[in-house]
């Protein structure tokens, strides 16, 4: 599996997932796409992978849901697709491991793929709005950040506040109740860096942001 960064625009991410179509046509692998946020995307299109070619689409699964795209979030909905005799093997696993998803689920979710699609653009705009604010915010606060291109997370850079990423997490919280996630939970390369979600409401995020200004202006 590879994390693609989102920094690409179409025409460079799309190369750069046909390198990966090749290397996995070369040693005969599959390919496992998770699309779970491939409507939140942000200043430029999304690539699917298995949109690719046909050879590619031939050993992709393509795993998607309802969680983020549709605010759906606790249904518990998603889907799987991909070649058939793959997706049969998946459902004989499934079928005897997991219980159906309620009907009440299932009923949301074509509601939601038949006529969400205008409350679908209205929340990517706002989502979108609150990621320009809370990134400008950290980025005039000295906690450098790198613009996220999807989903709905910053990871800004805490070195400024000369603490370790733990540590600025855990005294933000004590001080100024105000919660993020350390970096290094996501692997040695997130070290130095906290994970923020702007999912929430403007104001709060406003709130958080006035609440950190005093925290740096103690510690940067």
């Amino acid at each position: 599996m590879w994390a693609i960064p989102t920094t690409h625009r179409r025409g460079c991410l799309t190369a750069v997932l046909a390198e990966v179509a090749k290397i996995a046509e070369e040693h005969n692998l599959l390919i496992i796409s998770d699309e779970i946020y491939d409507r939140l995307v942000y200043n430029h299109e999304h690539v699917c992978v298995p949109a690719l070619d046909d050879a590619t689409q031939k050993r992709t699964i393509l795993l998607g849901g309802l969680s983020k795209d549709y605010a759906m979030t606790g249904w518990r909905i998603g889907y799987a697709c991909g070649p058939a005799e793959i997706i049969k093997g998946m459902v004989r696993i499934h079928q005897y491991t997991i219980m159906s998803a309620p009907t009440t689920a299932q009923d949301a979710a074509l509601e939601a793929l038949t006529n969400g699609e205008e409350y679908v653009l209205q929340m990517v705009a706002e989502y979108d709005r609150r990621r320009r604010f809370i990134l400008d915010g950290f980025n005039r606060l000295g906690l450098t950040t790198f613009e996220p291109h999807g989903a709905f997370y910053v990871f800004p850079n805490v070195s400024a506040s000369g603490m370790d990423d733990e540590t600025f997490a855990e005294t933000l919280l004590r001080e100024e109740r105000v919660a993020v996630v350390p970096g290094n939970s996501f692997g040695p390369g997130g070290e130095g860096y906290v994970r923020c979600c702007y999912a929430t409401s403007y104001e709060q995020i406003e709130e958080s942001l006035h609440r950190m200004e005093k925290f740096m202006n103690r510690h940067g």
